[in-house]
């Protein structure tokens, strides 16, 4: 059998290594399933070239390896094996991964008391990389009271002075996303949350720090950095910067959602369908509802009322913003729930679409803004919360063409 490069673990339905390998590299890599026992048979075997270790096999690997670096050895986990001429040589590039995530948000840990939450294999990456940082100390946080660590509880009654802290758990990950491993209110001199999940983009507990204007970050950007490491490892080559942070931004900009919201016919599916972005499907929340429901908006709200409605959209923005790739135009009212902008904004960014009043055009079909007056009062109503919500506001241009044209090259900017 010709010899691979891969990734191997447990469960790999939701990796985005191999197409991040695919813009880093010019060779096959492949998402090898395995169970416990295939680990022996593999590593006997060794008929790859070189490979990834994720869960949870990070610190199983280690009997098996010929020699690991020191960086691996003082974090007691491997993710990266290179085959040189048999030889099994192990290394952790999560380490250079969690650091270049560390950094790029401008973290600094000089002095700081850290909270690690998890104790697993990156928990102890997340760990040394603090204690190289300057860390002034680090705590392990678990679930259960367990040596040199701590409790949930103990972190919220004792160490509340905690400057940053690094979420290692899959608490918050797909398709658990509406979970956190930790409420961050009491935490009054936090000024860094790094969290490892990269699916979504931003778990719960990125924005719930950044809302309170805190530095954070997820985990794709240590993603794709760790991987630009073991490249360099497989390959024995250098990978400029400016090329990793070039294939960070293109991997990005093909998960990143775009999501588009606005007042009822200010052409938000209309713009959504103009912009043509491969690998990108198109969502109207209305059409789904709709769809879901067997029935129009109008007949809904008219037989169960507005928060009927309002119920099942809610619904739908959780299901269709948990999915990367995607142009979602919502409903005028979606922005009214703050669970619904928190749903939108795991995946996404926001756009408001903001046409002119005089533009606007009162229908039939849309019983909360079926007369001109209606939709007057509507305007003034949600202008405030459409701006405070976008990431960008889309100033009301001559066509739908113009509009996407500059959602996309915002989009990019913001990215970039």
């Amino acid at each position: 059998m010709m010899k691979t490069y891969g990734c191997i673990g447990k469960k790999l339905t939701h990796s985005f290594s191999k197409e991040i390998h695919a813009k880093l590299a010019d060779y096959e890599y492949n998402l090898i399933e395995l169970a416990e026992e295939d680990i022996k048979p593999f590593f006997t075997k060794k008929d790859f070239e070189a490979i990834n270790v994720t869960i949870p096999y990070k610190q199983t690997v280690i009997p098996y390896l010929d020699s690991i670096s020191d960086i691996a050895d003082r974090i007691g986990a491997v993710n990266t094996v290179v085959n040189k001429s048999g030889k099994l040589y192990g290394y952790n590039t999560d380490y250079y991964g969690m650091k270049a995530l560390i950094e790029k948000v401008g973290i600094n840990m000089q002095g700081k008391k850290v909270l690690v939450l998890g104790t697993g294999g990156t928990s102890k990456t997340a760990r040394v990389v603090a204690t190289d940082l300057g860390a002034a100390s680090v705590l392990v946080v678990s679930r259960s009271e367990k040596e040199g660590c701590i409790t949930y509880e103990e972190a919220k009654n004792k160490h509340t002075d905690a400057g940053v802290i690094i979420n290692t758990t899959p608490s918050g990950m797909y398709p658990d996303c509406d979970s956190k491993p930790i409420d961050i209110t009491c935490f009054n001199a936090l000024e860094g949350v790094i969290d490892a999940v990269y699916n979504p983009l931003c778990t719960n507990l990125v924005l719930d720090a950044k809302r309170r204007g805190i530095k954070a970050e997820g985990g794709l950007y240590m993603l794709v950095m760790q991987a630009v490491v073991a490249v360099e490892k497989f390959l024995d080559i250098k990978i400029p910067k400016e090329t990793a942070d070039s294939v960070f931004a293109s991997v990005l900009t093909s998960k990143e959602n775009i999501v588009l919201i606005g007042m009822p016919g200010s052409g938000k599916s209309t713009v959504g369908k103009q912009m043509k972005l491969d690998g990108f499907t198109f969502f109207d929340t209305d059409a789904e509802v709709e769809k879901r429901c067997g029935c129009t908006i109008k007949e809904l709200i008219d037989a169960k009322g507005e928060k009927h409605f309002r119920d099942i959209e809610s619904e739908v923005i959780r299901d269709v913003s948990s999915q990367s790739a995607r142009i979602i135009a919502t409903g005028g009212g979606a922005v009214l729930r703050e669970e619904n902008v928190h749903c939108l904004l795991r995946n996404g960014k926001l756009f408001f679409i903001n046409a002119d009043v005089e533009r606007l055009k009162a229908t039939d079909d849309r019983p909360l803004s079926d007369t001109y007056e209606k939709l007057k009062k509507l305007y003034s109503k949600r202008l405030p919360i459409y701006q405070s919500t976008a990431d960008v506001t889309v100033p009301d241009m001559k066509t739908a063409e113009e509009e996407a044209q500059y959602i996309l090259t915002k989009r990019l900017e913001l990215i970039k």
